[in-house]
């Protein structure tokens, strides 16, 4: 009945058997991949979390370069706005002193009349302070008589052959012309020579 050999048999058999290290072996393995899905799901989570980081430093990157294109687009609106403020500015007084050109031409057809000397020396006296006070405001006459013609400022009413006189010269002023500042109001009115 002590047979070594049933004895060991007995023993193989029961440790084969025996439920306890079968789970225990089972368990390990059960924690192992239990402990390896943690590690990948929390390396999934730090993948994904890297992801959303990636993704709000591209949005905050684009946010930032739109912030700063609104800048420069509002800074160019101000820079334009005070540039047509300026020119504005600079212009304001054209039509008043375009209004007041028939005055000043009613003056030099009054000062061509001789009649009336004692009348000449006030027309005189006006007519310069007139000229005066609107060349201080930016009023200049253009420069006709005896210079090319330029269409830019000369306005060619009449063409008169001239033998003294070069091609496209003019020799006759009708009507002044006059600048205001670096605007044209009004061309000279012109007899130009062929």
């Amino acid at each position: 009945m002590n047979d070594p050999k049933k004895k060991q048999e007995e023993t193989k058999q029961e440790e084969a058997l025996d439920p306890k290290e079968t789970q225990d072996v089972s368990e390990t393995e059960t924690e192992e991949k239990d402990q390896k899905s943690k590690k990948e799901k929390k390396k999934d989570k730090k993948d994904k979390k890297d992801q959303e980081i990636e993704a709000l430093k591209l949005e905050v990157d684009a946010m930032k370069e739109k912030m700063l294109r609104n800048d420069a687009e509002l800074q160019n609106f101000k820079r334009r706005m005070n540039e047509e403020r300026i020119k504005e500015r600079k212009f304001a007084n054209a039509e008043f002193a375009k209004s007041l050109l028939p005055v000043l031409d009613n003056f030099e057809h009054a000062l061509k009349n001789e009649e009336g000397a004692s009348n000449l020396q006030g027309f005189e006296m006006i007519y310069r302070n007139l000229k005066s006070a609107l060349k201080e405001n930016g009023l200049e006459e253009i420069e006709a008589l005896d210079k090319p013609f330029d269409p830019n400022y000369h306005q060619a009413v009449m063409k008169e052959a001239a033998e003294d006189k070069e091609s496209n010269t003019v020799i006759e002023v009708f009507q002044k012309g006059y600048m205001f500042k670096d605007r044209l109001l009004r061309p000279a009115m012109v007899k130009v020579s062929e």
